[in-house]
């Protein structure tokens, strides 16, 4: 069950960045409703540097934030799946994921929206039962 309970949490956090990546770069879900908006930041660059736009950054960002929760569960439901000796024998490993979790529904809570912070909560729940299992 604790096993099960791992790869269950950790591929609701695969399949969330997963569509985050889809809705990035083929659809216009994070378009600003107001084109004016979308324009103003094509147009300007942050004060960090004039190499790149705001536009393009708000792109990187929202895709290097979905290939981070994907190779979080992809590293993590293969060694849950092929090496769970190794989880089981280390409380760093069998613990990370809740870290990973409660970050991302603090992030989801205080800065996105319904959809995202419903599914890291219910990945937190079987990290935190899982971890629970392994430890007792």
């Amino acid at each position: 069950m604790d096993q099960l309970l791992l790869v269950v949490g950790l591929s609701i956090l695969g399949l969330l960045g997963t569509i985050h990546l889809i809705y990035t770069f083929f659809t216009e879900k994070f378009t600003p409703f107001d084109a004016s908006v979308t324009e103003a930041m094509k147009a300007t660059s942050p004060r960090l540097t004039k190499e790149t736009t705001v536009w393009r950054a708000w792109v990187g960002f929202n895709a290097s934030h979905s290939l981070g929760v994907m190779f979080f569960a992809a590293v993590y439901i293969s060694l849950a799946t092929y090496h769970f000796e190794v989880v089981k024998s280390s409380l760093w490993l069998s613990v990370l994921p809740v870290i990973v979790g409660f970050a991302y529904l603090i992030l989801a809570y205080k800065y996105w929206f319904k959809i995202p912070f419903i599914g890291v909560f219910m990945s937190l729940c079987c990290f935190m039962f899982s971890a629970w299992l392994i430890n007792m």
